[in-house]
């Protein structure tokens, strides 16, 4: 009885605290989202009125628009491109042991400790020294550096829980190891795959340090348009488009729901889902 108590207590107070901590992160969101609406010519919070102007006033700017384009190009092209190298990068490094290995997995996860603005500054020197600097494949080639290593970390996480057994009775029964990467060792680690998937799109998505120094007036991402836009001007247009981007974010988190079922995924490759 006293056990069946503390669980629930515990349990209970699980929850609260969770769901303080989910609120406590998601009400800068809110405030963001709120202060788009209001009527007046500054950042106000509470909102005072309700307009779409500055909605209207971001879709109706063609720099704005192409901004987003480029932002959403780029995610999308880093992000696939992180998939292809990142899932075989990890298979490698959870299946094999060779020479240099363990320095290999250091030297592919190394952006994810490394500053960022670093980053930018090495892709810069990089194109530049290639003849492709400040155009949309410096920028491409900064932000799979970027991405990657999000999607080898989570995949390892989920290579982590699997028995290679599995795979080595697909091949004893004649699959290729094509055929085993796809029917078996792909389903049993989706979870980590979307998982990863996400957080390259919305780094992708959010980064300033790298793309700055591969941009021109030509060619920008929606957060360095911000960063610039921010500079000379502070009204509700900054809290439109920062809203948007939220919004953006959201429905890829939405998109990935319904096609591939994020808790699907998940439950999937629990140990209940094992044999």
């Amino acid at each position: 009885m006293h056990a069946d108590l503390a669980d629930r207590l515990g349990r209970i107070f699980i929850a609260a605290v969770s769901t303080i901590a989910m609120l406590y992160l998601a009400l800068p969101l809110l405030v963001v989202i709120a202060i788009s609406f209001t009527a007046t010519e500054y950042l106000r919070f509470p909102p005072q009125g309700l307009t779409l102007r500055w909605y209207w006033q971001v879709v109706s700017d063609p720099t704005f628009v192409e901004a987003f384009v480029v932002s959403g190009e780029l995610a999308v092209a880093a992000t696939a491109t992180a998939l292809i190298l990142g899932v075989p990068a990890a298979l490698v490094f959870a299946r094999k042991r060779f020479p240099l290995s363990q320095v290999l997995s250091a030297l592919f996860l190394s952006p994810l400790v490394l500053p960022t603005i670093v980053l930018g500054v090495a892709i810069l020197q990089y194109a530049s020294a290639l003849g492709f600097a400040r155009s949309f494949l410096a920028l491409f080639v900064g932000h799979v550096v970027l991405v990657t290593p999000y999607v080898i970390r989570t995949s390892l996480a989920s290579l982590s829980g699997m028995q290679p057994a599995h795979e080595e009775a697909a091949q004893d029964l004649g699959a290729t190891p094509l055929q085993t990467f796809f029917l078996i060792t792909l389903p049993q680690i989706k979870a980590g795959v979307i998982a990863g998937a996400l957080f390259a799109f919305i780094n992708s998505w959010i980064n300033v340090e790298v793309s700055i120094f591969n941009s021109t007036a030509q060619l920008v991402t929606i957060p360095v348009k911000l960063f610039n836009y921010i500079q000379f001007n502070i009204d509700p247009t900054l809290a439109a488009v920062s809203a948007a981007t939220i919004y953006i974010a959201i429905l890829v988190v939405v998109a990935i729901d319904l096609a591939v079922g994020i808790e699907k995924a998940a439950a999937n490759t629990g140990p209940e889902a094992r044999p």
